[in-house]
């Protein structure tokens, strides 16, 4: 039976861990975390970034983590706590979803994605 996009969001939830915006902005600093932004470019150049995220769009996430991939972003290897925030926390909820399929264990989301983190008060930087 076919799911909706709704549904696939509601079940990656279930299995994933999920931040709120404050709890996910106490986790900056620490140099075992890494924040990962899943929108696309032009968003980020919209709204900008939390400050020290890495930018992986959603389409290219399974391959950028993938240390066997010619894409692979070494910023989100080594064993470090993966936090992913996209617009709202759907896209991002399915992409912690696809990191933990892949083995990615330390992975979380935030609830509510970068209007959460802004609201919580974390510090934004321009897009690259």
């Amino acid at each position: 039976m076919a799911k909706s996009a709704k549904e696939l969001v509601a079940e990656a939830t279930r299995d994933i861990q999920s931040l709120s915006g404050a709890d996910a902005v106490e986790l900056m600093g620490d140099p075992n975390v890494v924040f990962v932004d899943v929108r696309e470019g032009e968003e980020l150049q919209k709204t900008g970034k939390l400050r020290g995220a890495v930018h992986v769009p959603r389409g290219f996430l399974e391959f950028q983590a993938d240390p066997t991939s010619p894409t692979h972003k070494s910023e989100l290897g080594g064993g470090k706590k993966l936090v992913l925030y996209c617009g709202s926390g759907s896209r991002s909820a399915l992409g912690a979803k696809a990191l933990l399929e892949m083995g990615v264990t330390n992975v979380a989301h935030v609830v509510g994605g970068f209007p959460a983190l802004q609201q919580a008060g974390g510090p934004r930087e321009e897009a690259d």
